[in-house]
């Protein structure tokens, strides 16, 4: 359910998309769960934006919010506003003329995205026929471009298979075909790659970005790998235990991480380059349970510079030099505190770089 938010005229610097103060909570047997507590940001056209974590961070429910198409028990409060339009709240009437037309999204699995029971063409005509007005004709060769658009070979004999009949790359490129139907303003790929192989990984993040450039799109690049939107993105927001822990354009959060927790990430790339003692390193425990989180920093069990005052007082997302925002009270670059735990998941002393080549 979510609370509306009073709606305004959008401004001319108004950007594309703007969530504020964006919250998702979830009232289940064992308590009140924040899945989203607090996110902002924003992006322009043409813009992307990485939104990087662990399963469970919360990305996933972010992006489900900025569409509105949460859980029936999630209560989402804050601002969303695509082009000065207030999201938040709008009844599910109007909603629907929103979904697929002004804002879309690529899911994790294709199997699931698609209706097993009906052929592609009449899955990639239905929303330009809604939106658009298209006839049946008009609707089914703008289908068959789009499939040739996003790779697909023999697009009119594949238009009248089945999701079943196609492999999983071909049906990850229908439903990116499907989200591009009406040309939306902003597009999201939830995880859209994790299924698929590396070569086909590749394919299909490139896909997204020469698409992207062509038609001036936002976009939301959902992963848990920071190697996937090392090259691809504008500015990265790194997820953890449902807040934002940093923010950064791209190329100066990985010349400048600040979030130990960021750090970790990086040292969870799988790399090629580096010597065989530099390779991977497991993020220590385990993620909090959001419905007892304790006070304090959330990634402190896992943060080899955790002292008492991580434990005891949440660190805020503050800025440094205005654009590059991190919630830390120990950040890399700074000595860890006397007293702090010995084992680390970050790797301070060293900095890789993946933004001349990365995995995907």
């Amino acid at each position: 359910m979510a609370e509306p938010t009073t709606t305004g005229s959008p401004t001319p610097d108004e950007p594309l998309l703007r969530a504020e103060d964006l919250r998702v909570h979830l009232d289940t047997p064992r308590g009140l769960l924040k899945a989203v507590d607090g996110v902002s940001f924003a992006i322009e056209r043409g813009e992307t934006l990485g939104l990087v974590g662990e399963s469970g961070s919360g990305k996933s429910m972010l992006v489900r919010s900025l569409m509105g198409i949460c859980p029936s028990i999630a209560r989402i409060r804050g601002s969303v506003r695509l082009d000065g339009r207030e999201l938040v709240g709008v009844p599910r009437k109007e909603a629907r003329t929103i979904w697929g037309n002004r804002i879309a999204m690529v899911f994790q699995d294709p199997m699931t995205s698609l209706n097993p029971v009906l052929r592609i063409d009449r899955q990639l005509t239905e929303s330009m026929r809604l939106h658009l007005g298209l006839g049946k004709k008009e609707a089914n060769e703008r289908a068959i471009e789009l499939l040739t658009l996003v790779g697909i070979p023999e697009p009119l004999k594949r238009s009248r298979s089945y999701p079943h009949q196609l492999s999983g790359g071909m049906r990850q490129r229908v439903t990116i075909a499907m989200a591009l139907a009406c040309d939306p303003d902003v597009l999201i790929a939830d995880e859209a790659t994790t299924a698929l192989d590396v070569t086909v990984q590749r394919q299909i993040l490139d896909l997204l970005q020469e698409i992207q450039a062509e038609r001036g799109m936002g976009m939301i690049l959902v992963s848990h790998d920071l190697g996937v939107v090392a090259g691809r993105t504008d500015q990265i927001a790194v997820m953890y235990a449902g807040r934002m822990v940093e923010h950064s354009p791209t190329a100066d959060l990985f010349a400048h991480r600040r979030h130990r927790y960021t750090e970790a990430l990086l040292g969870a790339v799988p790399r090629l380059d580096v010597p065989r003692e530099q390779r991977p390193r497991a993020i220590p425990g385990s993620p909090p349970d959001l419905i007892t989180l304790a006070s304090g920093c959330a990634f402190a069990a896992r943060c080899g510079a955790a002292d008492d005052l991580c434990r005891a007082q949440r660190p805020e997302l503050g800025e440094d030099l205005g654009t590059h925002r991190f919630a830390c009270h120990h950040p890399v670059g700074t000595d860890a505190p006397a007293g702090a735990d010995a084992a680390s998941g970050d790797g301070a002393d060293e900095k890789p770089s993946l933004m001349k080549e990365t995995p995907a």
